[in-house]
């Protein structure tokens, strides 16, 4: 084999482990585990902080791989997914089954090295997702709720390596993510219904792009919005949020309030693209201006 012929493979190679493990999603996740240690952290260790986002990739790459092997038949029907490695056959089952189990076992023991606990949660949201969540995708829109709790791990699993403990901080910071879960997901779910119809998958509340979808969007938007300024009250132990930073969270989230008021009001696609986004900003902003609060009081 040639230099450019076994340098093609290898890139070939990876761009297929980054689709099989969904390497931007994964590194959200990974973005939400730093910040919730950086929030939790008294006295940095770098180490541990690489151990947690190596093992936290591993494990949600693990999750999609495990996800893709079973959805394999349902992605080939899908336009967005039809190019997966698996079911446009660059990689065979085995292939996959190998790199996910190979990834768990990783990602399990890089999290033990940091402490029991934070591998014990992880242990949980890979199972969650894999033998609870996918199969339910195809029977009831009650799915989402239930990958909701994988979901909502990553935040509080970086407090929980951090300090070796859950409590109500850990609690809060799983809240937040739990609740911004649905509007993000049933926007997702309204912006591409089409082609999750076509797979056979029920993402939305009432099954359709209809008022009761939207009304339930803007509920968990709310409930999202009043947990993520709780901190500032004082009653979530060492999670502290100041006024200042308070208003920009609730800022942000009016912002995407005003976006799934929009959708309730026009029930057009692009309001739900346009609210999918916005809620990918809000989570990311938000978790920045937690961690950068907690530093800015430590320094002044």
């Amino acid at each position: 084999m040639s230099d450019s012929l076994a340098y093609t493979h290898l890139f070939s190679w990876i761009q297929d482990f980054k689709e099989l493990t969904k390497f931007r999603l994964a590194l959200s996740v990974v973005f939400s585990s730093i910040a919730g240690y950086l929030l939790g952290v008294d006295e940095f260790h770098f180490g541990n902080l690489a151990l947690l986002a190596l093992g936290g990739y591993a494990m949600v790459g693990a999750s999609n791989a495990f996800n893709q092997i079973i959805e394999k038949d349902l992605d080939a029907k899908m336009k967005r997914t039809q190019n997966r490695p698996i079911p446009s056959g660059r990689m065979t089952v085995n292939t996959a089954f190998t790199i996910a189990s190979l990834l768990t076992l990783t990602g399990l023991s890089l999290l033990f090295v940091i402490n029991p606990i934070t591998a014990m949660f992880g242990a949980i949201s890979i199972f969650l997702y894999v033998s609870v969540y996918t199969p339910l995708k195809t029977m009831t829109p009650l799915s989402v709720f239930v990958g909701a709790f994988p979901g909502a791990i990553p935040f509080m699993l970086g407090w929980v390596a951090a300090t070796g403990s859950f409590g109500i901080e850990a609690g809060t910071l799983f809240m937040i993510q739990f609740f911004w879960q649905f509007p993000h997901f049933w926007a997702l779910g309204w912006w591409l219904y089409e082609d999750y119809k076509t797979g056979g998958f029920f993402m939305l509340p009432t099954g359709k792009r209809d008022k009761g979808t939207a009304v339930q969007i803007i509920l968990y938007t709310i409930w999202t919005i009043l947990v993520s300024v709780v901190p500032v009250l004082g009653i979530t132990g060492d999670l502290k949020l100041s006024m200042v930073s308070a208003s920009l969270v609730f800022i942000l989230g009016l912002v995407m309030l005003y976006y799934a008021i929009k959708l309730f009001r026009n029930r057009e696609t692009k309001d739900a693209r346009q609210l999918m986004l916005a809620s990918v900003s809000y989570i990311t902003f938000i978790q920045l201006i937690y961690v950068l609060d907690k530093y800015i009081r430590l320094w002044l």
